[in-house]
């Protein structure tokens, strides 16, 4: 994406959240995890949303709530 489409789809969202989601779409290409993702996103499902880290973070051996506590701890959340 050059720095002219970028602008110009900042114009047309009006608001970051917005302009993220935009970007975010065009940069997934036919990807239906991602495309489902996104789908929870923008209907603020977070539990649905919650559910796929967990299980992503499953089968990564990760722990999400320890993941979780550090991502708030490094932004002040």
């Amino acid at each position: 994406m050059n720095p002219l489409q970028m602008i110009g789809m900042l114009r047309n969202a009006g608001n970051p959240q917005q302009f993220m989601l935009n970007m975010l779409q065009g940069m997934s290409g036919n990807n239906p995890m991602i495309s489902n993702v996104l789908g929870m996103v923008q209907s603020g499902n977070t539990r649905q949303l919650e559910q796929f880290a967990r299980n992503v973070c499953k089968e990564k051996g990760v722990s999400f709530d320890e993941e979780f506590a550090k991502f708030r701890k490094q932004y002040n959340l």
